[in-house]
């Protein structure tokens, strides 16, 4: 199972799987329309903590917060948590850039997004 190192932890490259899960469903929540087709933003950097292995049987969760939005690029934090303990398991720091797919480029992060980025975020 390539999940698994030989050591029954989670493979590294797996759990940024689980925070591109993570990810998604923020995005889910922020906007009505997140069919691949429609989606214009891209990763264009991410950095990884790995403070505790994370084991097959474990029960975790990812947090997912926008910490900024800039004209072209948001930041993200993240985190794994362990739902026994409360223990976090790994953090993730990402940029993402708004995307142009016609002509292949950075594009202006909206008005509309960055509106309900700030509702969501504050509850409402």
């Amino acid at each position: 199972m390539t999940d698994l190192d030989p050591l029954g932890h989670v493979n590294n490259g797996v759990i940024y799987s689980y925070y591109d899960i993570g990810r998604l469903h923020y995005l889910s929540q922020i906007e009505e329309d997140t069919q691949w087709e429609n989606i214009d933003k891209v990763v264009v950097h991410t950095e990884c903590d790995f403070m505790e292995s994370i084991l097959f049987s474990d029960n975790i969760y990812v947090e997912t917060k926008i910490a900024d939005i800039g004209h072209k690029s948001i930041k993200m934090i993240q985190r794994i948590i362990d739902g026994n303990t409360g223990n976090i398991k790994s953090s993730c720091f990402s940029i993402l850039s708004g995307y142009d797919k016609k002509t292949n480029t950075s594009k202006e992060i909206s008005k509309e997004f960055k509106e309900k980025v700030e509702r969501f975020e504050n509850g409402g």
